[in-house]
């Protein structure tokens, strides 16, 4: 749809004509007739050469906003409009279709927003050039002040603690905000990880320095919290040389790796992916060199496929026949396998490791309990974490037999003023009917950061959202919308040969959560509705 015409005009904003002022430039445009512009439509126009904008009119009313999902870069046209929200077509981030700010995640920031008026059925959009060229829209974020004597800690540099702080600021608090992570690095994007190996520390950081110096967020890195005495409202860090003190608590801290316990795992190149350090020398280590990966777990899969074409060989060993048949049943599991055969990944199924075979302290092949001998000369180990919570044994905070964090649906632990999220939650999921879950997404972590710092500030929010995840493998990019944990049948729709399809697991006789592949935005729109309280039955799939 083209535009009708344009024209720039120029505004100052701030001061006098005599003073300093900060010219700001806007473009405004025609962009269509609103006869031709149906209602529940999104669309993009451009605005001259300065930039596009997505045109979205519901109930009669318009608005106009950013482009691009704040995550990666998606063009939000191709997502889905559904109940006032705009939904990602890839990674399922969600965005008010009014205002264009966020409210489900895994983007950080909010859409930019433009003026949109009808006049004798034309439809205008002005928009200052500014943010025509960044499709992100940071919330502002509220000063410190030494008049607030309060203080709140956030425990882990994770995606919920990192979301924790920041709506803290967005919303209102004026205290004083301490992050406190036992990396080296800030926050970073951890599910790039295992896709792209060789990035930078810097490159995957979700903030920069600037950020936190201008939201006044502590933060103390390299830090290791040791024990909390709740009592007293004191946090330990590297066995008490160090205390914090809190008026408010969220503990975030993730997982750690499960070590693989067999003789020679002390040799050299025997890796667990943690961190974008690790990541760098396990890219370095494996080029040009024979490669096992244990587990074929979503972190053991993407290390391998980044692999592809760099080792010299890649062998994958897992418990299960193929991978990923818990999660996306076996005849996709199955399709997955192939690919990576198609490619000359091995796989070995139903075989332990008897022990790792090194010389001069380095590893050089790894011996199985079939008795054969694999030449490796380096290990990725990826066979599951568990909660990083060993710190709150002795705290009173209530945890369950797997050693998750129990909160309620505001995410409030059994004391008072301590919330928790992230991995090391169970939590009731109030999108599944409060089931009981631990669901480690990285969309998920982000989400019960924001409703932790709401809850911590008194809202009353209680957590709701849609668990959706995605794994890129091979060139090919798997979505997955809902929570299937203990799924009946699976159905799948499309072609599962050439990877376009969409499978709908089955529980109840109804579709509890959905695996897209080559279907955008398939997932994005299960989530929806989903989201709105929808259900769909296994008879609506069939017909």
């Amino acid at each position: 749809m083209g535009a009708l015409g344009s024209k720039r005009k120029e505004y100052r904003i701030g001061g006098d004509v005599g003073s300093k002022a900060v010219a700001e430039k806007f473009v405004e445009k025609v962009v269509c007739k609103d006869e031709e512009f149906q209602d529940g439509n999104m669309a993009e126009f451009e605005l001259g050469e300065d930039g596009k904008i997505l045109l979205v009119k519901e109930n009669g009313t318009y608005s106009a906003l950013g482009t691009k999902c704040t995550h990666y870069g998606a063009p939000l046209k191709n997502g889905v409009l559904i109940g006032g929200k705009i939904r990602c077509p890839w990674h399922g981030a969600c965005f008010d279709s009014k205002t264009g700010d966020i409210e489900d995640f895994p983007g950080l920031d909010s859409l930019p927003c433009y003026e949109v008026t009808v006049t004798d059925g034309n439809v205008k959009v002005k928009a200052p050039l500014s943010s025509l060229k960044n499709h992100k829209r940071v919330k502002p974020m509220t000063k410190y002040s030494h008049a607030n004597p309060t203080t709140y800690v956030v425990i882990g540099g994770g995606a919920a603690g990192l979301m924790c702080c920041e709506t803290l600021r967005q919303e209102g608090f004026s205290g004083k905000i301490i992050l406190i992570s036992k990396e080296s690095n800030p926050p970073y994007d951890r599910p790039k990880l295992s896709k792209a190996l060789d990035s930078k520390p810097s490159a995957l950081y979700l903030r920069n320095e600037e950020f936190y110096k201008t939201a006044e967020i502590s933060l103390m890195l390299e830090t290791n919290v040791t024990s909390i005495d709740t009592k007293e409202r004191w946090i330990a860090c590297n066995n008490g040389k160090l205390k914090v003190k809190y008026d408010s608590l969220m503990i975030a801290t993730g997982g750690e790796p499960y070590k693989y316990d067999a003789p020679g795992s002390d040799l050299k190149n025997i890796f667990y992916l943690r961190t974008p350090e690790d990541g760098n020398l396990i890219a370095k280590e494996s080029a040009g060199k024979p490669v096992v990966v244990i587990g074929s777990s979503f972190i053991g899969m993407e290390v391998a496929s980044y692999l592809i074409g760099k080792a010299t060989s890649i062998t994958v060993i897992g418990r299960s026949d193929v991978p990923f048949a818990t999660v996306f049943g076996k005849e996709i599991g199955a399709r997955i396998k192939a690919m990576f055969e198609e490619k000359g990944v091995i796989f070995h199924s139903g075989k332990n490791i008897v022990k790792f075979v090194g010389s001069d302290g380095n590893l050089n092949a790894i011996e199985l309990s079939s008795g054969e001998t694999i030449a490796a000369e380096v290990c990725i180990i990826g066979i599951g974490v568990k909660p990083a919570t060993e710190f709150l044994k002795d705290s009173g905070i209530a945890m369950n037999a797997k050693a998750q964090v129990i909160v309620n649906e505001m995410l409030e632990t059994n004391i008072k003023g301590i919330f928790a999220g992230g991995d090391i939650i169970e939590f009731p999921l109030t999108s599944y009917d409060n089931v009981k879950a631990n669901i480690s997404h990285w969309q998920m972590a982000l989400a019960h950061g924001r409703t932790g710092a709401l809850n911590m500030l008194g809202k009353n929010t209680i957590f709701h959202s849609v668990p959706f995840f995605w794994s890129a493998m091979c060139g090919k990019n798997f979505r997955y919308a809902g929570y299937a944990p203990n799924f009946e049948e699976v159905i799948i729709k499309g072609d599962l040969e050439k990877l376009q399809f969409i499978a709908y697991y089955i529980k109840e006789s109804k579709v509890a959560a959905v695996c897209t592949c080559n279907k955008d935005p398939e997932a994005a729109r299960f989530a929806s509705c989903m989201s709105l309280g929808e259900t769909i039955s296994k008879s609506q799939i069939e017909s």
